[in-house]
């Protein structure tokens, strides 16, 4: 299949990059189902809906939700319970769309606006500070899903050209290591 189809895929996605579909995100999913390598039923946050969507773009059959992947729910959103925070920031890696601020040995908040509900924040909590919370508008629309996949991969970017940088300090740091030993 080519890029067009897996961007239209990806479209139809919800953008929550909670990985219930076991792929490290929405992008890859779609790749995968492209490919026929993953089925259009593992998207518990797109529910049915989304398969529906999935099975009209690529003439295919629906079918229900695949249990093993999750169940549909009304979304929600990460809460931090602040007052135990101890601001480890165990949470702020996992998080997809950097809705989580806060700084080491300090509070942490979620900006409930931002927050895709993808739930990867609560396991490496080492105080279980964080908890879901339903959320009085639930509806994920496209321009939501659209920002959600922006802020991805704008962490994403950030992420590479942190890597870049680090390996770019490391190389310095070896060439004047080496100097250092050829003058001993």
């Amino acid at each position: 299949m080519t890029q067009a189809i897996v961007d239209q895929i990806d479209a139809l996605l919800p953008q929550t990059q909670c990985t219930k579909c076991g792929y490290k995100g929405c992008k890859p999913y779609a790749q995968a189902i492209s490919k026929k390598k993953a089925d259009i039923n593992q998207c518990p946050p797109g529910g049915m809906k989304g398969i529906s969507q999935l099975a009209a773009l690529l003439g295919v059959e629906e079918k229900p939700l695949n249990s093993e992947f999750g169940i549909e729910q009304p979304r929600k959103v990460a809460y931090i319970i602040e007052a135990d925070c101890i601001g480890c920031t165990k949470c702020l890696p996992p998080c997809p769309v950097d809705a989580i601020v806060g700084a080491n040995k300090h509070m942490h908040t979620v900006i409930a606006d931002e927050c895709t509900g993808c739930e990867l924040c609560i396991a490496p909590c080492p105080v279980d500070c964080i908890i879901m919370q339903d959320i009085p508008s639930p509806s994920w629309d496209q321009q939501k899903a659209n920002h959600a996949r922006q802020r991805y991969q704008n962490k994403q970017q950030r992420q590479i050209k942190q890597e870049e940088a680090k390996a770019e300090r490391l190389k310095k740091q070896k060439k004047i290591l080496a100097k250092l030993k050829a003058k001993k």
